[in-house]
């Protein structure tokens, strides 16, 4: 199978400017991702979609292709990541390259390993399945969840209050790293999340959403302890 790894970087964060190419631990933010999906050595090709100069500029000094620029309606604050796929995916089939499975990685990773998007893409062969994204547990059972409503607590759910953990099956989320989906099953459900999605399940040491700055100081915390403290 023909596999490309479309890494999504708009310019125009609001909560962290520029946080796509951010210095994050010696590196600009965007680094880690290119970098993991070059070492993982199963793609075709690897490209940045972006609008930014600068961060094509950096996409390609870091070893991925950006051989067009988003055009003003995909880089708006309402392009769904559908309309950007779409958009990567066509501009190719003009150029005469078809790829029936994508990797959408997102720019912000990280903890993303080669070793991960190499597993991941083994499973989504071997089972045959449409799509495979990766999850992560939630800490404690989402059944015990509570509301504040006038300022008191309530148990979301009541007939949950007298529920062993052991007895609850784990529920898990979407961590927002990296999405294998096969092209035609992307159209089909203009999503990347299809019908037959396999889960790939993550540490959590390796889950860390990074849209503000506790997050961000959080993810240094984590790479440090991760990388620095053996």
């Amino acid at each position: 199978m023909s596999l490309i790894a479309i890494i999504t970087a708009r310019g125009g964060s609001k909560r962290i400017p520029r946080k796509n190419i951010k210095n994050f631990m010696g590196k600009p933010m965007i680094a880690y991702a290119i970098s993991a999906a070059l070492k993982a050595g199963i793609f075709d090709e690897i490209m940045v979609s972006t609008e930014d100069a600068e961060i094509a500029d950096i996409a390609r000094q870091y070893g991925a292709r950006v051989p067009f620029l988003r055009s003003a309606k995909t880089a708006n604050d309402t392009a769904t990541t559908f309309d950007v796929l779409d958009e990567v995916i066509t501009e190719y089939k003009k150029q005469g390259k078809n790829y029936d499975t994508l990797c959408c990685i997102y720019p912000c990773v990280p903890f993303l390993k080669p070793e991960t998007l190499q597993q991941a893409w083994l499973q989504l062969q071997q089972h045959g399945w449409d799509a495979v994204i990766p999850v992560c547990q939630y800490p404690t059972p989402i059944e015990w969840a509570m509301k504040i409503e006038n300022g008191l607590l309530y148990l979301n759910d009541r007939q949950a209050k007298n529920m062993r953990s052991q007895d609850l099956t784990p529920k898990y989320f979407d961590v927002g790293m990296f999405y294998f989906c096969k092209t035609d099953k992307m159209y089909q459900y203009r999503s990347l999340v299809a019908e037959h999605t396999g889960a790939y399940v993550l540490d959590e040491m390796q889950c860390q959403d990074i849209d503000n700055e506790t997050d961000w100081k959080m993810a240094e915390l984590k790479y440090k302890l991760l990388h620095y403290e053996k």
